[in-house]
């Protein structure tokens, strides 16, 4: 049904004409998107059941096919037996996602972390007294560290909280409300 100059309306239109009990669908599709058709297929309130077939598995993708309907989803690559049974879900209208799916979705739903819980002691004490405007000297004075023990927990703990600057990473500590009470 899909192939060079595949038109997703086409498709579409073949689904709506005579509806299958289950669509098997790739997310990749060439230069269109499976998330356009699974959209469509959920908007219109088509009685088909999705099962994503697909190789992407990145937490922003899975999410996106989730969000649009998709009741199944199993990773191209797993074994013959885990697409019949989600096949099998699919048909008779239960969700089915393989272990590596459910795991991936169940990690990008749950909340993070607070960025502070990541952060070792001396990653905290460092952030602490660059954030009252230390330099990495004094504060390998104030802690008994080397100076380069000090700039490698000051990358450390920016390249944990993902920022890439000073000023950002102060930001990140006043708004997050990670700087010890007796320090800040």
């Amino acid at each position: 049904m899909v192939g060079e100059g595949w038109i997703p309306q086409s498709v579409l239109q073949d689904i709506m004409r005579a509806p299958p009990d289950v669509v098997l669908l790739d997310l990749s599709l060439g230069e269109h998107s499976g998330l356009e058709l699974l959209g469509e297929i959920h908007r219109r309130k088509l009685p088909s059941r999705v099962l994503v077939l697909s190789m992407l598995s990145q937490p922003r993708q899975v999410l996106g096919a989730v969000r649009m309907g998709a009741m199944r989803y199993v990773l191209k690559g797993s074994k013959g037996g885990e697409v019949i049974e989600a096949l099998r879900s699919g048909v008779a209208g239960r969700h089915y996602w393989s272990a590596e799916i459910a795991a991936i979705a169940t990690k990008a739903l749950l909340p993070s972390a607070a960025p502070a819980a990541t952060l070792s002691l001396g990653e905290r004490q460092v952030l602490n007294l660059v954030v009252r405007g230390r330099t990495s000297a004094s504060i390998a004075e104030s802690l008994h560290l080397s100076v380069k023990t000090v700039e490698t927990y000051r990358l450390r703990l920016m390249r944990k909280l993902g920022v890439t600057d000073i000023t950002s990473l102060m930001r990140l500590a006043f708004k997050e409300g990670m700087l010890d009470a007796e320090d800040s």
